[in-house]
């Protein structure tokens, strides 16, 4: 059996991300079959049993995640063309009034708090922001089957055979996409539920069967749903709450 480099096979063992793994070893925080690791580049075999010191328990423990309803105008990530990042919405005075954690707000929660998944700007509903590796990995890793549910309005005339091709059978950049559930909301709202997301996958989706979105609302990502969670409002992702 070949070996495999630790920090690799701790990201894929979901344990934290890579980078965040050889901080770890660095601080000798990872043990394996109960010996401690210090060196980096360092490899194992797939069967050896990693476990993590309780320093590395207690700081991911302290991380947080967040989730907020993004309104239009806010770009997901690095601010571009004038407009701010969701970030920026994250402070005490926009955090939910009926959030229910434990956590108190610090500016400590803004360090390396970053958007788990895009949401495009003239797009608006809950987005995830973390400082945890492994929500982030689990959320948009290459083999994440997390679903995302989103309701879009739309304008034009869909066929019952663009219903099936916006099921199955669209390609985008020369790709087939993964199937996806589509389905009619009312007379003219969709509800999607994708596992993948390519940039501004819903709309174009919509325009290679005749139609145009004219409002697009993420509602759920897993089994963690927007709820009554105000429009530009933030909370804690509670204890309890799994993706």
């Amino acid at each position: 059996m070949e070996k495999i480099r630790l920090s690799k096979l701790m990201s894929e063992q979901g344990l934290c991300s890579r980078r965040e793994a050889d901080s770890y070893i660095a601080r000798g925080w990872v043990l394996v079959d109960g010996v401690r690791i210090t060196e980096l580049g360092t490899r194992i075999l797939p069967s050896q049993k990693i476990t993590l010191d309780k320093s590395a328990q207690a700081k991911q423990g302290a991380r947080v995640t967040i989730l907020l309803n993004k309104p239009i105008g806010f770009v997901s990530s690095q601010a571009e063309k004038g407009y701010k990042p969701a970030v920026s919405l994250i402070c005490a005075e926009s955090r939910y009034r009926d959030d229910k954690s434990k956590h108190s707000f610090s500016p400590a929660h803004l360090m390396g708090l970053a958007p788990a998944g895009r949401l495009d700007i003239d797009s608006l509903g809950l987005l995830v922001l973390t400082q945890d590796g492994r929500i982030a990995k689990q959320l948009i890793g290459e083999d994440s089957e997390i679903e995302k549910e989103y309701l879009v309005r739309v304008e034009g005339k869909l066929s019952a055979e663009g219903l099936k091709l916006l099921n199955h059978g669209l390609s985008l950049d020369d790709e087939a996409l993964k199937p996806a559930v589509v389905s009619w909301q009312n007379e003219d709202q969709l509800c999607f539920v994708l596992k993948q997301g390519k940039k501004r996958q819903i709309r174009r989706m919509c325009e290679l069967v005749g139609l145009k979105v004219v409002g697009l609302k993420r509602i759920r990502i897993g089994r963690v749903k927007l709820g009554d969670l105000p429009i530009g409002k933030w909370r804690y992702l509670g204890e309890n709450e799994r993706f």
